[in-house]
């Protein structure tokens, strides 16, 4: 195949690539539920995107509310004025209590809605708040309640207020609260707090942290040479539990408005230093330390969504981080086995039949898996679309057949797989922090 043929195709997949992940998603946030019951009576505060609950769209493992049937009708109602958005959820209300199911000792209650408060209007990309204040009165002498989330509601993070060792819980899946007691006590044991908050941790990095995600990368593709990455990633370790522990404490509090588009700028600075060097310098790694702190920050603003036990505090944190850390490794680790086969033919180390035999073969299973997907709607109730994952992976495989097919140029592997996605990487990076300041 020529050298020229190849390349425009190369680039034309790159250009795909860019426009597909920078793709503008339509975010949904779990719900909150703080529970407090006292006097005779049962308090719940939802906190929650309630434009898809009126819409009736089905949450279940929803992140981007694109991936909905019923998208169009979830944006209408997030451009909606307050109160008018407040008078369709009074109406849609009655069926959503009675679907929580709410029970004290077994005796079924009726909570009423005590005040409805919707935010303003902002960015309709991104969801807004609804704060809902349900109350019902509690039977004598009812000493544990419990209350259903159904699955199409999405995410619940269930806090009880207001006694010595409450219950927290996240509530996905059409998953109950199960018993709860009144007077507090069924707190989670240490070890079961951790073990808990280790796949929050690594699910905020996988699927969910394409920013992060892209960082990791970033640094991935200046050089795969082990010695290069032990110094980087830890770095980036260090610093960003830092401040995620500074942050989760509220001993450094900086706005997501702020903290968001220096990180999307940091995925752009460490992807084009890539392009412009193909050695680690000096500097690098006190760069990546920098960046790393606000990556924490970014960690820390998920804990904030849902907050942290108090008396599990470090066993929560800690589990936060190291779910953090493996999906750090996962995301290194397989994109390290993508690009082995091109490494080994640009180290002369395998034939370059071999390496074109298996790229073709990853490009069509992926694009084949992601036409399946698409085919079947199987991915409908996943937290992400994986054609989100699949393509970047077929394109990335369509980088590596370029390498080892041109392994006779000078640093193939370098010319056709690090500086391109780097390059796109680094435009995302860019778009980001034009998205994130301005749109």
């Amino acid at each position: 195949m020529p050298k020229l043929f190849f390349r425009v195709h190369l680039l034309a997949i790159v250009a795909w690539f860019f426009a597909f992940v920078a793709a503008q998603a339509h975010e949904v946030r779990p719900a909150i539920g703080d529970l407090v019951t006292g006097d005779g009576t049962l308090e719940l505060t939802l906190t929650l995107n309630a434009e898809a609950l009126v819409a009736g769209v089905n949450l279940d493992g929803v992140i981007d509310t694109d991936q909905l049937d019923g998208s169009d009708a979830v944006d209408a109602l997030r451009a909606l004025a307050p109160e008018d958005l407040s008078e369709r959820i009074r109406a849609v209300l009655p069926e959503v209590v009675n679907a929580l199911d709410v029970q004290a000792g077994g005796v079924p209650l009726d909570p009423q809605a005590v005040e409805i408060e919707v935010a303003l209007i902002g960015n309709t990309d991104l969801p807004r708040d609804t704060r809902i204040l349900l109350r019902a009165a509690l039977p004598p002498g009812a000493q544990t309640v419990a209350m259903s989330w159904p699955a199409e509601y999405g995410t619940l993070v269930l806090r009880q207020q207001g006694v010595e060792d409450p219950y927290t819980e996240y509530l996905s899946g059409g998953q109950g609260s199960g018993p709860i007691t009144i007077s507090g006590g069924d707190e989670r044991s240490g070890p079961a707090t951790f073990l808990g908050y280790v796949p929050v941790g690594f699910d905020h990095i996988l699927p969910l942290g394409l920013d992060h995600i892209l960082f990791v990368l970033g640094l991935f593709f200046l050089s795969p040479r082990l010695r290069v990455l032990v110094w980087q990633i830890s770095a980036f370790t260090l610093a960003h539990t830092l401040t995620l522990a500074l942050g989760a404490l509220g001993v450094v509090t900086v706005p997501p408005a702020i903290v968001e588009p220096l990180i999307a700028a940091s995925i752009a600075y460490v992807a084009f230093e890539n392009i412009r060097s193909p050695e680690m310098t000096r500097w690098r790694p006190l760069l990546i330390f920098g960046f790393g702190l606000l990556h924490g920050l970014g960690f820390a603003s998920v804990l904030g969504e849902f907050g942290l036990p108090q008396d599990r505090f470090l066993w929560a944190l800690v589990g936060f981080n190291i779910g953090v850390e493996l999906g750090q490794l996962t995301v290194i680790g397989a994109m390290f086995l993508l690009v082995w086969m091109a490494l080994r033919v640009d180290e002369g180390r395998a034939r370059v039949e071999i390496g074109q035999g298996v790229y073709a073969v990853l490009i069509l299973l992926f694009l084949g898996i992601a036409y399946a997907v698409g085919q079947t709607g199987w991915a409908a109730g996943l937290e992400v679309d994986p054609i989100v994952f699949l393509a970047p992976l077929a394109v990335l495989s369509a980088l590596c057949l370029a390498s080892v097919t041109l392994v006779d140029d000078l640093d193939a592997y370098r010319r056709y797989v690090e500086i391109p996605a780097s390059a796109v990487i680094g435009l995302i990076g860019i778009y980001w922090v034009v998205e994130r300041v301005f749109l």
